[in-house]
């Protein structure tokens, strides 16, 4: 796009460790620093390249941990110093959403800004760029809070759901509730009922309501980072953010406003979308074999197996015999063969081979 706003801004969340990709994905190297779907492109690359279709690149911040600056700064080597938040702890996605509203709104107070994950899978920037632009469109003409809810495709028990009232503006929805990570029951009854959407964690709204709600449902977080409003975008930010940003609560944007304002609206997605979650979630959108297997930087002869994922962390040839539906990744000190169905307990492995063998494998 040639027609850039410049009042719109886009943040991208980039702090995650992504436990369930270990050992590919670890505290020193997380995934949305790796190419993950071996496409030539980090996630994080690929996201920032897809923002850009709508956001002047300047306009993009990179929200991220205080270790992973070199890697954003190797990876994304046309952005300055300035465009990247560093959170000196850990504290959920509520505190360095105000802390990058306050700054936009800052620098510009008719900003429009839109905050996404580092790291999910779309595959039609067209379609994403055109609801992106729908959704800045509607919040500049309405204080609202708008999320892109996905169509739900099954009964996915580890996705947030959003339910809405179906309006006759089949564009814009307004949001009844979420519900986070239903039972398996609950969520068949929620695709039956249809009026519920898959929660993306993508969110558009002008920088000044985002920081006004703030101040209506979260007081204290506000007041705490709004003391040092003289300080953002200068050289004492830093000073201010390292003292500061420790002391905010530990809560999710979801929890802090999204389930209590009443201005919450959604737009249906016209693109696919995957979390990318989980090595489960990587097998469905990588290409297959005849046998159903996806790998990635690997030469596979599968011998009677099927259904597997394989991903080595430089070229190489894997024989793998009589095996169906594993996991199986060879990454430098590591090598992890583990059955789909257990995906979700990668975690636990990761804090079980840190607390044996030491923090530098996880």
């Amino acid at each position: 796009m040639n027609n850039y706003n410049k009042n719109y801004y886009a943040v991208i969340m980039a702090g995650g460790v992504g436990s369930r990709f270990w050992p590919v994905s670890t505290s020193k190297f997380p995934k949305q620093f790796h190419d993950m779907l071996g496409v030539g492109e980090t996630l994080l690359q690929r996201t920032f390249n897809r923002l850009t279709n709508t956001v002047p690149y300047e306009n993009i911040l990179i929200l991220t941990n205080d270790e992973y600056l070199d890697l954003v700064q190797q990876q994304l080597p046309e952005i300055t110093k300035d465009q990247i938040i560093l959170e000196p702890a850990m504290r959920n996605t509520a505190p360095c959403i105000l802390l990058a509203a306050l700054k936009i709104k800052k620098k510009n107070p008719d900003a429009i800004m839109l905050v996404a994950p580092s790291d999910h899978w779309i595959q039609d920037d067209e379609a994403f760029a055109n609801d992106i632009k729908t959704s800045f469109e509607a919040v500049a003409e309405n204080d609202m809070l708008i999320t892109l809810g996905i169509k739900p495709t099954f009964a996915n028990t580890g996705y947030g759901y959003i339910q809405f009232k179906e309006e006759a503006d089949k564009c814009l929805q307004k949001v009844v509730k979420f519900t986070e990570k239903p039972t398996l029951r609950n969520a068949r009854k929620f695709l039956e009922e249809g009026n519920y959407l898959w929660n993306a964690g993508i969110f558009i709204w002008k920088a000044s309501f985002i920081s006004d709600s703030f101040l209506s449902y979260l007081p204290e977080m506000f007041h705490l980072f709004n003391e040092g409003y003289e300080e953002l975008n200068s050289k004492r930010e830093r000073a201010f953010i390292n003292e500061t940003y420790p002391k905010a609560q530990n809560i999710s944007i979801d929890y802090a406003i999204m389930e209590k304002s009443d201005s919450v609206y959604l737009i249906p997605a016209s693109f696919d979308w995957n979390d990318l979650g989980t090595w489960g979630a990587l097998h469905s959108e990588l290409a297959k074999d005849d046998y159903d297997n996806a790998v990635v930087n690997s030469s596979l002869i599968p011998m009677e197996s099927k259904g597997n994922m394989v991903y080595t962390h430089k070229h190489k040839v894997v024989v793998l015999d009589g095996l169906e539906d594993y996991i199986v990744v060879d990454d430098e000190e590591v090598l992890l063969i583990v059955p789909k169905e257990k995906e979700q307990d990668i975690k636990n492995i990761r804090e079980s081979v840190i607390k044996k063998h030491g923090e530098n494998l996880g």
